[in-house]
């Protein structure tokens, strides 16, 4: 069985990798890709392989950009730390998906399910295309309020009481209006996707509420200093790469 994965995390690639074959002595794993670029520059000088493991989330985009450039009748495997909620269009398809962190038991059952399906997904035809288009939706629907952890509580916050988001020591915080603060059980990158267009990402360390922007000001290197109507002890700055989309974005809301 040949495989493929597009993982832009080399240690969780990695261990996809080897748990695979150590499920399964029959794959190999024909190439690893990190990107969204990559990826389709693969795809379109490499004959397809028999199954695709693929992150959504990739550092240059969604992988589901890969999927338009490149025509695939490949079935997919989507290995995301989204709930199983935001994938029910799944499980009426017949590609499968594995939440990560994943377990040599749930990828030996998605190998299982795929071997199952083999001769029906073997076939060329529309699924791949309606279930990218189901899960965009998906992921492009507001969202209306986030898991928080405050000790041993959890709790539903709304999403428009949250002012910004940030990473500290490994771990991602929200900070409310009301100047409350939050952990929350996901990536700056996960957030970033699950609260566009309502937010924004500053840079590798800071996703911004509008409604937390009071204004923006020239600063070094043609990087933009956000000033928040909040009260907030770190200086929030808009990378030179993203200060022309930042403006538009603060502009278009």
């Amino acid at each position: 069985m040949r495989i493929v994965i597009i993982e832009d995390e080399p240690l969780m690639a990695e261990d996809l990798a080897e748990t695979l074959q150590q499920v399964d002595a029959a794959v190999e794993i024909e190439a690893v890709l990190p990107s969204v670029k990559k990826a389709v520059a693969y795809f379109q000088e490499h004959d397809p392989p028999d199954l695709i493991f693929s992150d959504i989330q990739l550092g240059d985009g969604l992988s589901f950009e890969i999927f338009k450039a490149v025509q695939l009748a490949t079935p997919v495997v989507f290995c995301t730390a989204y709930d199983a909620y935001a994938l029910d269009a799944f499980r009426a398809n017949g590609i499968d998906y594995i939440l990560k962190p994943f377990s040599s038991a749930s990828i030996s059952a998605t190998l299982q399910k795929y071997k199952s399906l083999q001769q029906n997904l073997s076939k060329p035809d529309a699924s791949l295309q309606n279930i990218l288009q189901l899960f965009e939706h998906k992921l492009t629907q507001k969202r209306s309020s986030l898991l928080v952890y405050q000790r041993d509580k959890i709790m539903p916050l709304p999403v428009a009481d949250i002012a910004l988001s940030y990473v500290e020591n490994q771990l991602t915080r929200v900070v409310c209006f009301d100047g409350k603060s939050y952990g929350v059980n996901n990536t700056l990158d996960e957030l970033e996707t699950m609260l566009a267009p309502q937010f924004f990402r500053a840079n590798r360390q800071y996703l911004v509420s509008h409604r937390a922007v009071k204004e923006a000001s020239h600063y070094f290197g043609r990087k933009l200093h956000v000033a928040l109507t909040i009260t907030f002890p770190d200086d929030v700055i808009v990378s030179k790469a993203k200060s022309a989309k930042f403006l538009e974005w603060l502009a278009s809301q």
